[in-house]
């Protein structure tokens, strides 16, 4: 079973909607390389979100 994984981005590469507030940097929820989640605004939603996550794939 693949895990997911958070990936940051700086710069450029954070959507022009997020550059346009200020924001330098943003993180994504990934599994196998694709993303699951939309940008994230903060290294601590994306770990909440992680934990939802892995939390539902082990609800019954």
């Amino acid at each position: 079973m693949a895990q997911v994984q958070i990936m940051s981005v700086i710069g450029s590469a954070v959507p022009a909607s997020l550059r346009e507030l200020g924001l330098l940097a943003c993180w994504y929820l990934v599994r196998d390389g694709e993303p699951i989640s939309g940008p994230l605004t903060s290294l601590p939603a994306a770990q909440a979100l992680s934990q939802q996550v892995a939390g539902a794939r082990f609800q019954v």
